[in-house]
C-alpha cells in the first residue's frame, strides 16, 4: 500500500505538471492567435518567428517530461530558424514542426486538464477502497494503480503529437547538415586564407628577401669581375650561399604547402619521420597501412598482411596496402605534426604515442602524451588547435580532444575516406 501511495503520488505531480503546461498551452493559443492576426495585417511579423521559438519551449518541456515519465526520448526536428526577417517568417511558416506544436498545443487543453482533473476524482476512492482491500483482505490495491495509468496515457498522447513524421525528420536532418557544411566550409576558407598569407609571409620575409640579396651580390660580382677578380670571386661565394639558403626557405615553404615526404614515402613513413624529429620518445603503431618506398614499393622489413594470402617462403607478405587520397594523408599529416609540437612545448611529457588506423570508411589518427593535460577544445582552444579543427572539417572529419587537468591528453581524428 505505501509503494502504490508512492507511485500514485509521483504520477499525481506528473499530471499536475501537466495542467500546469496546458494552462501555458491556453496562453500560447492567445499568443498564437494574436501573432497571426499581426502577421496578417503585416505590423508585427517579426513577432512571428519569436512567438514560434517560445512554442518550441513549451514543446521541448513537454518532451523532456513525457521521456522523464516514459524513460525514452521523445526527438524532435526543427528547422533553424536563422537569417534575415522574411527568412525566417517562411520558414517558421512552413515548418512541419510548427503545425505538430500547434495541435499538441490544442489537445493538452483538453487531455492534459481532463486527466488531472480524472486522478482528483480517483484519490478518494483509492484511499477508501484500496485502504480496505489491502488493511483488511490483504490484496493488492486496485484504484491506485488507475492513477498511475493517466499519467502513462497522458505521456503516450504527448509522444504521439509530439513525435515528427519521418518526412519532417529527414527535412530537419538535411537542413542541419546544410548548416554544418556551410560551417565547415566558412572555416575552410578562412583557413585556406590564412595558409595562402602564411605562405605569401614565408615568401615575402624569407625566400624573397634572400633572391634579391643573391641579384645585388651577382650585380655587384659582375662589376667588380674586371677590375678586382678576387673581390668579385669572394661575392660569387656569398651568392652561392645564399642561393642555398633560399633554396632551404623555398624548400621550408613547400614542406608546409605538402610535405614531399608524403610523396616519396606516404603517411606512415612521413609520421615516422615526425616521430623521430620531436624530441619526445614517440611510438607509432600502423593498422592496415604501410610504408611506402619512391615508386610506391614498401619499405624493407614493413609487412602489410592480406587475409588469405599466405606468406612467401615462411616470411611475411609483403603486400603494399592502398593510400588514402593525397588530401587525407595531408590533413592526417599535419594534425600529427601539430599534435607532437603541442606536446613538446605545452604538455611537460616525455613520451608520447601516435597511431594510424586504417578503418573501412576512414583514416583514424589518435596522438597520445603523458603531459599535464589542461588543453582546451573548441575556438578558444589555441591557434594550433582551431586550424587542425577546420582543416579537418574541410573534409568532413571529426576531432576529439580528451585533455583533462593532470593529464594524459588525447587527440584522435576521424577522416572519411574511399580506399
Amino acid at each position: 500500500m505505501r509503494d502504490a501511495i508512492k507511485e500514485s503520488g509521483r504520477a499525481s505531480l506528473h499530471l499536475l505538471s501537466g495542467a500546469a503546461i496546458a494552462i501555458l498551452c491556453y496562453l500560447m493559443i492567445g499568443v498564437a492567435l494574436f501573432t497571426a492576426f499581426l502577421t496578417v495585417t503585416v505590423i508585427g511579423a517579426g513577432v512571428l518567428p519569436e512567438s514560434v521559438l517560445l512554442l518550441r519551449r513549451l514543446a521541448g518541456r513537454e518532451r523532456r517530461r513525457t521521456a522523464a515519465r516514459t524513460g525514452t526520448p521523445v526527438p524532435e526536428a526543427y528547422l533553424p530558424l536563422e537569417g534575415p526577417l522574411p527568412a525566417r517568417v517562411r520558414t517558421a511558416v512552413t515548418d512541419p514542426g510548427t503545425g505538430r506544436d500547434l495541435i499538441w498545443a490544442a489537445a493538452q487543453l483538453l487531455y492534459g486538464m481532463g486527466v488531472w482533473f480524472a486522478s482528483l476524482v480517483l484519490w478518494p476512492p483509492a484511499l477508501l477502497v484500496d485502504g480496505v482491500v489491502t488493511g483488511l483482505a490483504g490484496r493488492p490495491p486496485v484504484v491506485l494503480p488507475l492513477i498511475g495509468r493517466l499519467a502513462d496515457l497522458g505521456a503516450e498522447w504527448s509522444r504521439a503529437l509530439l513525435t515528427p513524421t519521418p518526412a519532417a525528420a529527414r527535412a530537419a536532418v538535411l537542413a542541419a547538415r546544410v548548416e554544418e557544411l556551410t560551417a565547415t566550409r566558412a572555416g575552410a576558407i578562412a583557413a585556406h586564407g590564412a595558409e595562402l598569407r602564411r605562405i605569401e609571409r614565408d615568401l615575402h620575409d624569407g625566400t624573397q628577401a634572400r633572391l634579391v640579396a643573391l641579384s645585388m651580390r651577382i650585380g655587384l660580382a659582375k662589376r667588380a669581375y674586371d677590375s678586382d677578380p678576387v673581390a668579385a670571386r669572394k661575392l660569387l661565394d656569398d651568392a652561392q650561399t645564399q642561393a642555398e639558403e633560399a633554396l632551404a626557405e623555398l624548400r621550408h615553404v613547400v614542406r608546409g604547402i605538402h610535405p614531399p615526404i608524403l610523396t616519396d614515402r606516404g603517411l606512415t613513413g612521413a609520421v615516422r619521420a615526425l616521430a623521430a624529429s620531436s624530441g619526445l620518445e614517440v611510438e607509432v603503431s600502423v593498422t592496415g597501412l604501410a610504408d611506402h618506398a619512391p615508386g610506391g614499393r614498401p619499405e624493407p622489413g614493413v609487412a602489410a598482411h592480406t587475409p588469405g594470402r599466405r606468406p612467401e617462403h615462411g616470411g611475411t607478405a609483403r603486400v603494399a596496402a592502398p593510400r588514402a587520397p593525397a588530401a587525407v594523408e595531408a590533413a592526417a599529416y599535419f594534425v600529427v605534426a601539430e599534435a607532437l609540437t603541442n606536446a613538446a612545448k605545452h604538455s611537460g611529457a616525455t613520451r608520447a604515442s601516435v597511431a594510424l588506423i586504417r578503418e573501412p570508411t576512414a583514416l583514424r589518427a589518435r596522438v597520445a602524451d603523458e603531459g599535464r593535460g589542461g588543453a582546451e577544445a573548441g575556438e578558444s582552444g589555441g591557434s594550433g588547435l582551431v586550424g587542425m579543427r577546420r582543416r579537418v572539417a574541410a573534409l568532413d572529419g571529426t576531432v576529439r580532444l580528451t585533455s583533462p587537468v593532470g593529464g594524459p591528453t588525447v587527440i584522435e581524428v576521424e577522416l572519411p575516406c574511399v580506399w
